[in-house]
């Protein structure tokens, strides 16, 4: 058995835990912040048996997509701020990072 945790963006869970539900994927949805640009993210527990691995990622990996987006970047540390215009950058965001585990054990009371 494993657990697959994947990190999405919040744009893309409704979808992906729609997706893994029409498989019969159980997920646990987590709300959790962090990464490059500090927003919402999602962060899905999905326990499988170990031949529904691939199945599993297949699903996120179609559900989850990269995109740009225009971030403000922020201003410098240490410097003269006076003199700091700040230009919108574009950046890639979405997809996901996910962890696959092995479990030793799972009980359901």
């Amino acid at each position: 058995m494993k657990l697959i945790m994947a990190v999405i963006q919040d744009k893309d869970s409704n979808r992906l835990t729609d997706a893994l539900g029409g498989k019969n994927f159980k997920t646990t949805k987590l709300s959790s912040t962090g990464g490059f640009l500090k927003e919402g993210n999602t962060t899905l527990m999905i326990g499988c048996d170990d031949e529904y691995v691939d199945d599993a990622l297949d699903i996120i990996r179609d559900n989850c997509s990269q995109r740009e987006q225009m971030v403000a970047p922020i201003s410098p540390m240490g410097g003269n701020a006076d003199s700091y215009i700040p230009r919108p950058i574009q950046v890639e965001v979405g997809g996901a990072t996910v962890f696959v585990v092995p479990i030793d054990a799972f009980y359901q009371f």
